[in-house]
């Protein structure tokens, strides 16, 4: 949901309109009292707001979601008739996230908006890598298959993690050895083919995600080994 407070009823009307046609839900507000009450009861995820409004101006409004947690880190777009450099410098000093000086073109208003929605939109859980029933948590430092933890050693877990956080990359037995041994090629890589074995056997179900590439080494996957 936008909230958009702009006391020029065409101009609100206008921009409400075009946002709910691009399939962007907008609320519009021409004074401060009434966006004030209703984002008590619900934060929108956006605030479109001018400066110069009827009662409390739109600096004003600007300091009062910035002061209050709750609404603290909604973004914010200041659309208004005030285009000096000053006046954008003092709008970005006050807290808003952009600023778009009247005239504006709805294709760039939109496009301003969704790359904000972007930047705010909630991320996946960087300590997690899934890749169907296989979780691994970095942060838990385990592995799980189907929600059963794995009982892996330090070097399967390291092994699992490099080809997973590289998924498709093939590497080679001296390239494992080196980057989760630690240890620089010197002609024997067993232990790696020892541990792609006994990693997969752990793995179970998952194990065919391990992917044996011909002749260079391995790689993380959904294929067969």
């Amino acid at each position: 949901m936008i909230y958009y407070v702009e006391d020029d009823d065409n101009i609100r009307e206008l921009v409400v309109y075009t946002l709910m046609q691009m399939n962007m839900p907008c609320r519009g507000f021409a004074e401060g009292k009434t966006f004030r009450a209703t984002i008590a009861e619900e934060k929108p995820d956006l605030v479109l707001l001018d400066i110069m409004l009827p009662g409390e101006d739109g600096m004003s409004l600007l300091q009062f979601l910035r002061e209050n947690q709750q609404t603290a880190e909604i973004p914010v777009i200041m659309l208004t008739a005030k285009g000096t450099e000053m006046d954008k410098v003092q709008g970005l000093d006050h807290g808003a996230d952009d600023y778009m000086t009247k005239p504006f073109g709805m294709a760039e208003l939109v496009a301003r908006i969704r790359a904000r929605l972007r930047r705010t939109a909630p991320k996946p859980d960087a300590g997690l890598l899934t890749s169907g029933m296989l979780t691994l948590d970095r942060r838990a430092h385990k592995v799980s298959v189907d929600g059963i933890e794995l009982p892996l050693t330090l070097k399967e877990y390291d092994l699992l993690l490099l080809l997973m956080e590289n998924s498709g990359a093939a590497f080679t037995r001296e390239q494992l050895l080196e980057q989760v041994w630690d240890m620089a090629y010197d002609g024997g890589t067993r232990t790696v083919d020892v541990h792609i074995q006994t990693l997969r056997t752990k793995l179970g179900p998952c194990s065919s995600m391990i992917e044996t590439v011909r002749g260079v080494g391995y790689r993380f996957g959904g294929g067969h080994a």
